[in-house]
């Protein structure tokens, strides 16, 4: 007849130790790997806004951005936004260009897209479209939010991508043209893969879709 071997009490704790440890660690990794886990995803439906006719909703990978769109200010630019959201240009579309806490930059609608990303050409590319003058602003601060069209070195080059930046950045005021502020979702933009030692980003995240509340 063979004897029970009872444990002794050191050898419980340890036990109970290392199922809580192998808890803790498998918790962990689901929480790193999860960077979504605590953002609150709004939906705009329950929200009763002021000017519906200028919201619109961007969703990414951690929820919805609600952007309010500031027509008054930049009315031609804001045309060409909404233009390229109604149509559905935008879905797809790649952060490309992240500075992390500071800044993320999608809108290449030439070579910026998912589906066929061009990592050489990329914020480059062109719509039909062609070029918008610059609607700038002296009054118009640049606080965390802001949704700005993008240039290229001269003024009056804006076309179709755009920045949303993640902290006050007064410099910004007079050197470009202010289309919206995001209401709700900075949370998840901050949520966005930057890149390791570049601004430019592989595998970015990406537009899942951008549309018109009304």
């Amino acid at each position: 007849m063979i004897n029970k071997i009872k444990a002794s009490t050191s050898e419980k704790i340890l036990f109970v130790f290392l199922i809580l440890l192998i808890i803790f660690s498998f918790s962990f990794v689901f929480i790193i790997k999860n960077k979504c886990l605590f953002i609150e995803n709004i939906d705009p439906k329950k929200i009763n806004f002021k000017n519906p006719n200028n919201i619109v909703v961007m969703n990414i990978e951690c929820g919805n951005v609600i952007i309010e769109l500031m027509p008054e200010m930049s009315p031609n630019s804001v045309k060409r936004f909404k233009y390229f959201i109604k149509k559905g240009s935008y879905n797809g579309s790649t952060f490309y260009r992240v500075v992390k806490d500071t800044l993320v930059q999608a809108g290449d609608l030439e070579f910026g897209n998912i589906e066929n990303i061009n990592y050489y050409k990329v914020g480059s590319g062109r719509s039909m479209l062609g070029n918008l003058n610059s609607e700038l602003n002296d009054n118009y601060q640049f606080i965390e939010g802001t949704v700005a069209l993008a240039r290229g070195d001269e003024f009056n080059t804006e076309d179709s991508e755009f920045f949303i930046i993640l902290k006050n950045i007064p410099l910004y005021t007079g050197e470009y043209t202010p289309v919206g502020k995001v209401i709700y979702g900075l949370d998840a933009l901050k949520k966005i893969k930057a890149g390791n030692k570049s601004e430019y980003v592989l595998r970015p995240d990406y537009i899942n879709y951008f549309k018109l509340l009304r």
